[in-house]
This record gives C-alpha cells, structure tokens and sequence, in this order.
C-alpha cells in the first residue's frame, strides 16, 4: 500500500484500473466552494494505492488528466458526501464529476437506527477499523502537507469500494435500491443549486 502525491494534476489517467469506479473526496480551505479554494483531491480504484492531488494558493486547476478522469462518464465515482465534492469540483475544475454514488446518503437510507453518518463511524460498523480523524480540521493551503495529512486524505477513499459493497447488500434488503439510486442521479442538481446560491433552503417546500 502506498500514497502517491502528485501537485497540480496526475502524470496520467492510466494509474486507475481500466473501467473500476473511483473513490473521490476533496480537502478545501472551508466548505464554501467559492470563497474556499479547493486544495486537494484523493483518488483510488480500490487497489492498494491513493493519490493525492494538491493544488496551491496560485493554481489555475487546468489539470487536464484529473479532469479527463473525473468527467469520464463510463467510470463510476464514489463519495462519503457526494454534495459537497461535486459541487467543489465542479466550480474549481470545471467539470460534473459523474455518475457517482454516494456512501453517507446510502448510509441515511438503511442505517435508520442511528444519526451518526459519518465516514468514522460507518468505517467502525461495517468493517471493523478505526479512522483518525485529528487532521479533519488541520490546514489544508499550507504549504507543506504533512505525513499525517498525507494519511488522513487517503483515508477517506480507502474504505469507499468495500462500504459500497456492504451499503448495496443492505440496500436491497430494505427495497430501497430504486430510491438510493434516485438521490444518487438528483445530487449534481443539488450541487448546483448550493453553487447557484440555494444551499440553504429547500425549494421543494410548501413555505
């Protein structure tokens, strides 16, 4: 197992096995894509390796393979909280990084006996392992990532191929693989009302 750290974009598209779904999160300087810039994305196809992509304060996110990756529309992206990647990812590099399915809306589906969603806590149920979490809030524009940092970003795609395949199984017991699907196809729409200035409210309400 080994992470691999690349800054500004990836050498090439061919370090992902051919056609596997791609496990992408995002560390930014807040989650207020606009005001905070993204500063790195983690990518893995299940395999024993992550890479990390970091971009710096005066980056113009060209990233050419990076986005060639995430746009391809035959490779399956998977997310702990799809909203927010997609909608970073989508305002800093430019593209709608789909179709995708996201780990803690299957989790709301079919974990109904608890609140806590959370990668920590769904990584600790379903497959018996422990994730840290102290670098969760640690600076992510710095100038130098860090080891720990290194580690805490991997982290979060390590684990997304397996909670997928525990995730499906339960949502099919529970009937609820249609519905799961659905939200799935609805979250680029609601990445881009957060974008548009909706992230707050609810234009389905009656009020």
């Amino acid at each position: 197992m080994a992470i691999h750290f690349h800054e500004e974009d990836l050498p090439t598209t061919d370090l992902f096995a051919a056609g596997a779904a791609i496990a992408v999160d995002t560390e930014a300087m807040g989650l207020m894509p606009g005001r905070d810039r993204l500063c790195l994305v983690q990518l893995s196809d299940g395999g024993p390796n992550e890479h990390l992509v970091r971009f710096g304060p005066d980056s113009d996110y060209a990233a050419p393979n990076l986005r060639a990756l995430l746009a391809d529309s035959g490779r399956l992206k998977l997310y702990h909280f799809a909203r927010f990647d997609v909608a970073i990812i989508r305002a800093y590099l430019g593209v709608m990084a789909t179709p995708l399915y996201c780990t803690r809306t299957a989790s709301k589906l079919v974990r109904t006996y608890t609140d806590r969603h959370g990668l920590k806590e769904l990584v600790k149920e379903m497959l018996a392992t422990d994730l840290s979490k102290q670098q969760q809030t640690s600076d992510w524009g710095a100038p130098e990532i860090n080891d720990a940092q290194r580690e805490y970003a991997a982290s979060d795609v390590r684990y997304l191929h397996r909670l997928k395949e525990q995730l499906d199984t339960r949502l099919e017991r529970e009937g609820r693989t249609e519905l799961a699907q659905a939200c799935f196809d609805f979250l680029p729409a609601r990445a881009l009302l957060d974008l548009a200035g909706w992230a707050e409210q609810d234009i389905f309400a009656h009020s």
